[in-house]
């Protein structure tokens, strides 16, 4: 009875003391005490792997870290591919554009592109498109003041702007004061909880998020490798693998975190977010030929 009673309490004092270890090291991890945020990501993977949080969750955690690290030029639409409408006196003049594109706001520009006045919300225009309507019409009157913010903006804060100035769409400008490009809260909701398709999605090129003057290009890693190849000019096979993410991820030999680069086929892959499934958004540049030909020239000699 006394054995009985010791191997029960050295059991219980065995599984007490990995419940008190478990318990400390979330206490650690949620303390105010500096932390490495690998290390949080790891205890929160090894929470998963417990059952105390699903993988859904565990995702949606890791894009809350990782939004933090993100700035506005990182999934801004960049300004070659922002749908601006033009100051107009007649409302018939701004209806091909929202037609065309199904957006539900618009940039309005003045005199040039990068003169940005306000922005128009489409569901303002509904009253004066009834022909018995004699509504004059007058623009600037339904015009909302634009929230202009610079590349370098935070994702995190951006989200916190957004909820306090109560704006779903932000202007994003250069250091000249140039319009650079668009973020909606949506886009910075999409780092989160993963793609938000609706009807209006662009299936042709919305997987280039951004480009930038230096030639770098923020992709989805669910990029189909033969549009990818069309866009940069590469010869990558799509052969065992249909995602530019896909084969990256296979290059690496495992699955890369965020901030982790490779050189592959001409081209330097950086990891802008990734979970502990798959990588999200990759950063891409064309490299040099010379350093092409210079590692392709090391790995020779390795060989």
């Amino acid at each position: 009875m006394n054995e009985d009673r010791s191997d029960s309490s050295s059991s219980n004092s065995s599984q007490n003391g990995h419940q008190r270890t478990w318990l400390e090291r979330i206490g650690q991890a949620l303390s105010g005490e500096p932390r490495d945020r690998e290390e949080l990501v790891e205890l929160l993977r090894h929470a998963q792997q417990r059952n105390l949080l699903d993988q859904d969750s565990l995702a949606m955690i890791e894009g809350v870290l990782h939004v933090s690290e993100l700035q506005a030029r990182d999934i801004m639409v960049p300004r070659s591919r922002v749908a601006v409408l033009q100051r107009s006196d007649r409302v018939w003049d701004l209806l091909p554009t929202i037609v065309e594109t199904g957006h539900s706001r618009f940039p309005v520009t003045g005199d040039s592109r990068d003169d940005v006045i306000g922005i128009l919300i489409a569901k303002d225009l509904l009253s004066y498109l009834d022909p018995e309507s004699q509504r004059e019409f007058h623009l600037r009157e339904l015009l909302r003041p634009a929230l202009f913010i610079p590349e370098s903006k935070r994702l995190d804060a951006l989200l916190q702007l957004f909820q306090e100035s109560r704006n779903h769409l932000a202007v994003v400008v250069d250091e000249y004061g140039g319009l650079a490009g668009i973020v909606t809260i949506e886009d910075v909701i999409e780092q989160i909880v993963g793609e938000i398709d609706d009807e209006h999605d662009d299936e042709d090129d919305s997987w280039i998020l951004s480009r930038t003057e230096d030639g770098q290009s923020v992709v989805k890693a669910l990029t189909p490798i033969e549009d990818f190849n069309e866009y940069f000019g590469t010869d990558f096979s799509d052969e065992e693998f249909d995602t530019i993410g896909g084969l990256v991820a296979n290059g690496f030999g495992h699955l890369p975190h965020r901030g982790e680069a490779l050189a592959l086929g001409g081209c330097r892959f950086e990891v802008v977010r990734a979970d502990n499934r798959r990588i999200h958004l990759l950063r891409v540049s064309r490299m040099p030929a010379e350093t092409v030909a210079a590692e392709e020239s090391d790995r020779t000699q390795a060989h």
